[in-house]
């Protein structure tokens, strides 16, 4: 008879985005890893595979809650400009947070991987694909309402959205004066301005 896990799977995934977030994926060591998940290696095994098949399964988990609530909020907010704001705000609040931004760092960690990683690769590209196409799809939604110029090219935005998020992320690494989050959010949020 299997023995039923003596750990909460989800936990553990959250646990090991912020040990990878924190040390990388090359720094971090089985032994990091199983101290910082608080599991048996045997369990890692059992449950997740190898370190790799961990971190992959992290990443996704990660990417996909995250750009589904983008993704949902783009959809239900009725102000484009104002859910958009949201959305940046909420990065900035989160990087800001000694205990919430630790998950966010395997962001860091993973695309570091992209160039020797064809899953990884394909996860981020997937992920590119559908934020970008629901991005664009509530800036021409903000076109329609007058909320944006006619002539702003919204699939150049929506690009440029999607990668301004990461960018985020990757200036949180940088500094930790929470000011400038806020500064290159505000420059960002300029975009939206009807001209």
């Amino acid at each position: 008879m299997a023995r039923s896990k003596e750990f909460d799977t989800t936990l553990v995934l959250h646990r090991a985005m912020e040990v990878f977030g924190h040390y990388g994926y090359e720094g971090t060591s089985l032994q990091i890893l199983l101290d910082g998940l608080g599991i048996a290696r045997q369990s890692l095994y059992d449950t997740y595979g190898t370190k790799r098949d961990l971190f992959v399964k992290a990443v996704r988990h990660y990417v996909d809650e995250k750009s589904s609530a983008v993704v949902t909020y783009l959809e239900r907010t009725e102000s484009v400009k104002k859910s958009i704001s949201d959305i940046f705000h909420e990065i900035v609040a989160t990087l800001q947070d000694e205990e919430r931004r630790k998950e966010c760092f395997i962001l860091y960690s993973a695309i570091d991987q992209v160039p020797h990683d064809p899953e990884i690769a394909a996860l981020f590209e997937q992920d590119r694909v559908r934020l970008e196409n629901a991005l664009y799809q509530a800036l021409v939604r903000a076109q329609n309402q007058g909320e944006l110029s006619p002539d702003q090219d919204v699939r150049a935005l929506a690009r440029y959205l999607y990668h301004a998020r990461y960018a985020l992320t990757q200036a949180a690494k940088l500094t930790n004066d929470p000011k400038t989050l806020e500064e290159i959010t505000a420059v960002t949020l300029t975009v939206l301005e009807t001209h």
